[in-house]
């Protein structure tokens, strides 16, 4: 069941599951069951990685807007400037 929900969590890119699912690792005693899971948490770790990187670019990309639409933006006008 535990390695059915964690395939089901890394095709859906569900992190709060696999965060849920890590935290509740089950003992498994079949070298079968063993493999599949350690090649699991490998995509696992893997995927994480690239949404980390994912989430990274686009961090930057909205700086960088948000500072182009600042560099846009009119002045400011005191209203007790004199020399309008």
């Amino acid at each position: 069941m535990w390695l059915t929900s964690l395939k089901i969590a890394i095709i859906e890119k569900n992190t709060d599951s696999l965060d849920m699912l890590m935290n509740d690792i089950p003992e498994l005693s079949d070298a079968k069951d063993i493999e599949q899971a350690i090649y699991l948490l490998r995509e696992a770790t893997e995927m994480l990685h690239t949404l980390q990187d994912e989430t990274k670019i686009s961090m930057g990309k909205i700086k960088k807007n948000i500072a182009f639409l600042r560099s846009t933006e009119r002045q400011k006008i005191n209203k007790l400037d004199i020399k309008l």
